[in-house]
């Protein structure tokens, strides 16, 4: 019985569709990883956690002529936040480097207490240590920058454990690198392992002064930038992935979740949230459509009944290849300039959308990991990942933006693509 699915887009995606889903199946059992981190605690899975009650949240007033209530230059964070490049073939997770910096051992005249404290506990669950010096996050553990850094560190983490547990096979292999603009980022890659082609989940901690391309395209959507001496300073963070199954009955997902500060030449700071999930399957299946949607609007409704509405229907228009007519896949939710009601409202929201990430994926995976397919399936497969191409190269902001930032990665940015396409 074919399934259409319009309620879950406003057009078209696919001209070809897959009946009821098949049976359940059981994937790889825990090989590549451990859920508990070197203290012995056990890492908390992104969903089980407490959820708190928000409301209200929003965009701010108009600025300029121009509604905050659009996509702009922090959808360009997802370029930078992108996926840096792994070797060919079976990988395996490297071991957890220390910093040079000495961020993860005693310090000098520092009492070694301090060094074991509950922020040391928490990094040791981390794919590596913080970007930033463990002593910088001591000193400020109020300031969002922190509490964002480690929140897209622990989302990294839980869901490389996730997707090993299911894969069983090959290993992520983790890349620390170095912005010498500023900042950095952990890359983490799984390759041609048994379930997954290719999984990839990287964090970006970055920060400098923005390019006059970049405070020319922020300004052109409404923004006021006051820069002092022709710099506008910077700082932005976030966790992406993208995952690319072998079985053609499995779905593809990105995510993506950052947070954006710029500070006027006045001192006034801007800053605002952005992100999103979305699902890309090679045949549709209602049950698992439901199952995405119902996840992620269960993590929005927790903050305001309006909020799954407004972002599943952005979502739907964002991702929308122009030239073929069609959507990239049945949606999910995206949001960008959230700057409003407060910080912590929306970075509350924000949690509350990293941890419906593994519950929202990871049972569609063990339901179709094992799913007897054909040639003629995974050829169909092969050129809906080309559609997958055609819009990240074409009309993706976050790669055209990364593209054409002095210093950025480009094996990250373009780390979203398959390894095989048609």
């Amino acid at each position: 019985m074919a399934v259409h699915l319009r309620w879950l887009s406003a057009g078209p995606c696919w001209r070809a569709v897959r009946g009821a889903c098949g049976e359940l199946h059981a994937c790889g059992e825990l090989r590549a990883w451990s859920p508990r981190c070197a203290a012995g605690r056990l890492c908390r899975t992104p969903g089980t956690a407490c959820r708190e009650q928000s409301r209200g949240l929003g965009y701010g007033p108009r600025v300029g002529g121009g509604s905050r209530l659009r996509t702009r230059l922090a959808a360009g964070l997802a370029g930078l936040v992108g996926l840096a490049a792994a070797a060919f073939g079976h990988v395996e997770r490297a071991e957890m480097v220390r910093k040079s910096s000495g961020a993860q051992s005693a310090s000098p005249g520092r009492p070694e207490e301090e060094e074991d404290d509950e922020l040391a506990r928490r990094c040791r669950c981390f794919m590596a240590p913080p970007v930033t010096d463990l002593r910088e996050l001591r000193r400020r553990p109020d300031d969002m920058k922190s509490k964002m850094e480690l929140l897209i560190l622990e989302t990294q983490a839980q869901v490389c454990q996730a997707l090993a547990q299911v894969d069983g096979g090959a290993r992520f292999s983790v890349d620390r690198w170095e912005r010498k603009e500023g900042g950095g980022g952990i890359s983490c890659v799984l390759q041609d392992g048994h379930v997954f082609e290719k999984a990839g989940v990287s964090i970006s901690v970055v920060h400098g002064n923005l390019s006059e391309e970049a405070a020319k395209q922020m300004r052109s959507r409404g923004k006021l930038l006051k820069a002092k001496d022709g710099k506008l300073p910077f700082s932005a963070m976030g966790v992406s992935s993208v995952i690319h199954p072998k079985n053609p009955h499995t779905p593809t997902i990105h995510f993506n979740y950052r947070y954006f500060e710029v500070e006027e030449a006045d001192g006034n700071t801007l800053w605002w949230f952005g992100g999103g999930c979305d699902l890309t399957p090679t045949y549709l299946n209602q049950e698992d459509a439901v199952h995405f949607h119902r996840t992620l609007k269960e993590a929005c409704d927790q903050h305001g009944p309006d909020l799954y509405p407004k972002f599943k229907k952005w979502c739907d228009d964002y991702f929308f290849i122009a030239h073929r007519g069609e959507r990239r896949g049945i949606g999910g939710i995206f949001f960008d300039d959230l700057d409003s009601p407060s910080k912590e409202e929306v970075f509350r929201f924000v949690q509350s959308c990293t941890q419906a990430i593994i519950p929202s994926y990871v049972p569609l995976v063990k339901k179709h990991c094992n799913d007897a397919f054909t040639p003629q399936e995974k050829l169909w497969q092969q050129l809906r990942r080309g559609r997958y191409v055609e819009f990240n190269l074409l009309y993706d902001r976050g790669t055209k933006f990364g593209l054409f930032t002095p210093g950025s990665r480009i094996e990250s940015i373009l780390m979203s693509l398959p390894l095989t396409a048609r």
